[in-house]
């Protein structure tokens, strides 16, 4: 009978921790552990339970959210009335369709492994368009905020705030750009964590 205090030998993984006990850390392949913050040695191993939970939970929200993100897609493309330059919403759309669209397969494939699979590369590529799309998302909601605040408060007299607004929506995209460079050129970095993202913690 095997358990985490007593594991069968034949069964477990080699100890990554210098100080021996058994990690979340030991399923990280060795080629990525050079990337792994300190930080996550103190933890034990994940119950293979909680990658099939992951597993199967983000196949329903990936599958719901690219579906429901193509359809506002599909509309606004065949809505004359909807296509105007500065529909935030399409934006948002179009920024979630490709954070679900780019995100969901990776993880499935490393949550059916219990662990990233896919390499060094690939795991800050991953991180990187994460990071990315969701913040054109962020910035998105930003200004729609800003208009729903200004149509509420000042009323339907208010100017609208479509003035401009191909400029917000190519902002969104070129200032998030500029924001999620820098971690490939060395202003902090893109780690593995359960995925691979952006570093949070200080080295």
């Amino acid at each position: 009978m095997s358990s985490w205090n007593n594991p069968v030998q034949d069964t477990v993984l080699p100890s990554t921790n210098p100080y021996g006990n058994y990690t979340v850390v030991d399923t990280v392949p060795e080629s990525m552990l050079h990337m792994v913050h300190a930080h996550w040695y103190q933890f034990p191993p994940m119950n293979p339970l909680w990658y099939g939970l992951l597993g199967f939970w983000m196949t329903i929200m990936g599958t719901l959210s690219v579906a429901g993100n193509f359809v506002v897609i599909w509309v606004f493309m065949n809505t004359k009335s909807l296509r105007t330059p500065a529909n935030l919403v399409v934006n948002l759309a179009i920024s979630d369709f490709f954070m679900m669209l780019t995100m969901t397969p990776p993880l499935l494939v490393n949550a059916y492994w219990g662990t990233w699979i896919l390499g060094a590369f690939f795991c800050e590529v991953y991180a990187f368009l994460g990071s990315f799309f969701g913040c054109v998302s962020i910035w998105s909601m930003v200004f729609i905020t800003a208009d729903r605040y200004n149509v509420i408060v000042k009323g339907v007299s208010a100017e609208p705030l479509t003035s401009g607004g191909m400029m917000r929506i190519a902002g969104t995209w070129l200032f998030t750009l500029a924001w999620c460079l820098p971690p490939f050129f060395g202003w902090n970095r893109y780690v593995p964590e359960v995925t691979c993202l952006p570093v949070v913690l200080t080295t």
